[in-house]
């Protein structure tokens, strides 16, 4: 677990030479920040953002932010193949002119979009990979965005619309995991089961390849989330059949390192940032999340 070292925001005091000296090694420094892609949620678009810009311009001042928009609102819903496709042909250009690199934030529904961004480009250069509040685990729970999408379904029932090929064409089914019918969700699921290996996928060793590619995964969520059921997802946890939490660390995936994650962490590039009292839709906006787990990593 990360330990949070919060700034001192307060100038300490110093003669005008001192003061130009350290203004000037900032110059410097701005000048080869990475560029940052941020890729938002559910049913949002770029407008969200703005607070989280405003830390970034503040703290990195020069960095080159770039908000995504594409699949916006009520288009967020279409599958994330397709968004993925969209997304990757537009930031592309981006990485290419970024001979440093680039770093990806990647809210909610966004965070599994760029993980299938990720797994799929062979030729990336994705630096810091910031997973916010994004159901990487799988999503299995009654909640206002669900009930905006599937209003008179409730979870236990859901499977019997998301594993069939109508339910794929939408978002949430992509990564909806009933744990009670894992069955069904490895065999219906084209998305989150097709990334995990899951269901036995041919490209799973390039995609693992191309995910290692990454020098950083930091994994931010909480328990007051209200959105992320279980809000372990974010880190990658999830349900067994008995709604029991297994932590990452016992999950498959990492055990038998399937697309990366014991990898990264033996590595040391693997981190997790549990922040509790913040609201799904509070993540992007909050200073102290900013500051305790997000700033380090856009150098």
């Amino acid at each position: 677990m990360l330990l949070f070292n919060f700034p001192n925001t307060e100038r300490s005091g110093g003669s005008l030479l001192v003061w130009m000296l350290c203004s000037m090694s900032l110059a410097v420094v701005a000048m080869g920040y990475k560029p940052v892609i941020i890729v938002h949620g559910l049913l949002d678009g770029p407008r969200q953002f703005g607070e989280l810009v405003r830390y970034i311009n503040q703290s990195h001042p020069g960095t080159d932010v770039m908000l995504v928009d594409l699949f916006d609102d009520k288009t967020s819903l279409k599958p994330l193949w397709k968004q993925v496709q969209g997304f990757r042909e537009t930031v592309l250009p981006i990485m290419k002119k970024a001979v440093d690199g680039v770093h990806f934030i990647c809210f909610s529904q966004g965070g599994l979009i760029c993980r299938g961004i990720i797994s799929t480009l062979p030729d990336h250069n994705v630096h810091s990979f910031i997973s916010l509040s994004s159901p990487q685990g799988g999503q299995y729970g009654d909640t206002q965005y669900m009930k905006h999408v599937f209003p008179t379904f409730i979870k236990t029932h859901l499977y019997e619309i998301c594993y069939t090929p109508f339910g794929q064409k939408i978002s949430v089914c992509n990564y909806w995991k009933d744990p009670h019918h894992i069955d069904k969700y490895v065999k219906g699921n084209d998305y989150l089961a097709v990334l995990n290996n899951e269901r036995p996928n041919p490209n799973m060793t390039a995609w693992k390849n191309n995910f290692l590619r990454i020098k950083k995964l930091i994994l931010i969520g909480g328990p007051d989330d209200d959105v992320i059921t279980p809000w372990q997802s974010s880190l990658f946890g999830f349900y067994d059949e008995n709604e029991n939490i297994i932590e990452m660390k016992n999950q498959d995936a990492y055990v038998k390192d399937v697309f990366g994650l014991k990898t990264l962490d033996t590595r040391g590039d693997l981190v997790t940032c549990v922040f509790p009292g913040v609201k799904h839709i509070k993540w992007h906006s909050n200073e102290t999340v900013y500051y305790g787990c997000i700033d380090k990593w856009l150098t």
